[in-house]
């Protein structure tokens, strides 16, 4: 029997994976029940032939990065491995098991009952990215049942907090963790005939407009805050003009362009009433980088374009604080790996394949920037990624197993 016959055969194990994985809610912020699922998934690493290793973060590092509210929360990475002999060379799979917070009505009731129904599995975190989880360790479990070797070593990293910045996750395991990766596949970002080469990046700024209180009835003697917000949010209608003339052709023919979106999060500071002119207003700014940008040059316009702004602006004074940054990456996609990965989703789907550029920020950077080395995105992906209903085909699922295990017997590099 091949690797790919057993996945065939046990879609089962698969579907019972994830619904294991979703009804974990690891959600983050603050970063729930991160000790639970990798105590698990190093469990199920060892069983399926690639025996590993829990790495908890430092306190000292909690304090360091994390906000208050969430210093009580551990955090975990988990790294396995198996070998294919002396000489070989190493393929690094990572996937991240951290979701987004849950809101709306589900379809079916409970986002972590990880419900199968008509060839889809529901709940937060199918989609984004616990599925791919699953595929991986049906592959890895594939394997080892029929008793093939792969060509590569192989290491697997299962890491935290992708959906706040990843440095707890990715971003400490490629500067602490013991990993000699050639490769990486970061189990995200390209599905189905796609192959992810690259991702945008970002810049998330909160910008705060501080005036001086006053009660309502006389407003005039208080600096308006909101009224002086709006009116430099007005003006970003001119830095978003400026922003659409860049442009970038991805090699599957798209034209990019950077993006800026407003408000994700606004707010007025304390002691707001109705009867009292505000002296504080906030909001957000995600700034999309292409992989063409420099993200200095970037952050260095955006901070000149509030600070002219803000010159116009009624009265009150403008501050810009950077709250993240998550490096936008690109590889072309020439290298023999890329070509490999091509070749066996074009196997196992039977149709052609592409190279695409991810809107979204994902973990690929810290392969591709930081370690240098090749580095592409593929998952079963799945539909209402952080929305209501999120859910995953199991088809697709499967098809991603049959992907990663003939990436493993057929790539030796």
């Amino acid at each position: 029997m091949t690797p790919a016959d057993y996945i065939r055969r046990h879609p089962k194990r698969l579907i019972a994976r994830l619904r294991h994985l979703v009804g974990i809610s690891t959600i983050n912020p603050p970063g729930d029940h991160y000790g639970a699922i990798t105590a698990w998934l190093q469990r199920e690493l060892g069983a399926a032939g690639c025996p590993a290793r829990r790495y908890p973060i430092p306190d000292r590092l909690l304090r360091q990065v994390l906000p208050p509210a969430q210093r009580g929360f551990p955090r975990y990475n988990v790294l396995g491995r198996r070998r294919a002999g002396p000489g070989a060379k190493t393929l690094h799979f990572n996937a991240h098991y951290d979701v987004v917070p849950v809101s709306g009505r589900w379809r079916h009731g409970d986002p972590f009952s990880g419900k199968e129904t008509g060839g889809w599995v529901y709940g937060r975190g199918t989609a984004d990215m616990k599925g791919s989880i699953a595929s991986l360790l049906l592959a890895l479990e594939a394997l080892q049942a029929t008793g093939t070797s792969p060509r590569l070593n192989i290491e697997v990293s299962f890491t935290a907090d992708e959906e706040t910045d990843s440095a707890l996750g990715a971003g400490w395991l490629v500067q602490h963790a013991p990993i000699a990766p050639d490769y990486a596949v970061v189990m995200e970002g390209g599905e189905g005939r796609n192959i992810c080469c690259g991702h945008n990046g970002t810049l998330w700024f909160e910008v705060e407009v501080r005036g001086r209180a006053a009660h309502g009835s006389t407003p005039e003697r208080g600096v308006n805050a909101l009224v002086g917000m709006a009116a430099l949010v007005g003006r970003f209608a001119d830095y978003e003009r400026r922003l659409a003339d860049r442009t970038w052709r991805t090699p599957e023919g798209r034209t990019m362009r950077p993006t800026v979106n407003l408000g994700g999060v606004f707010h007025c500071g304390e002691g707001a009433k109705i009867n009292t002119v505000p002296a504080h207003a906030s909001f957000t700014v995600d700034r999309r980088v292409l992989p063409l940008e420099d993200h200095t040059a970037a952050e260095r316009e955006f901070r000149t374009f509030v600070r002219n702004a803000a010159r116009r602006l009624p009265a009150g004074t403008v501050r810009v604080r950077k709250l993240a940054e998550n490096f936008a990456c690109f590889s072309p996609p020439t290298h023999p790996f890329f070509a490999a990965m091509a070749g066996c989703v074009r196997r196992v789907r039977g149709t052609p394949t592409r190279f695409n550029v991810s809107t979204g920020f994902n973990d690929m950077h810290f392969f591709a920037h930081h370690r240098r080395i090749p580095t592409l995105g593929y998952g079963p992906g799945g539909e209402n990624c952080h929305a209501v209903d999120e859910r995953a085909k199991v088809r697709e699922l499967l098809a991603s197993a049959r992907i990663y295990a003939e990436l493993m017997t057929t790539f030796s590099g």
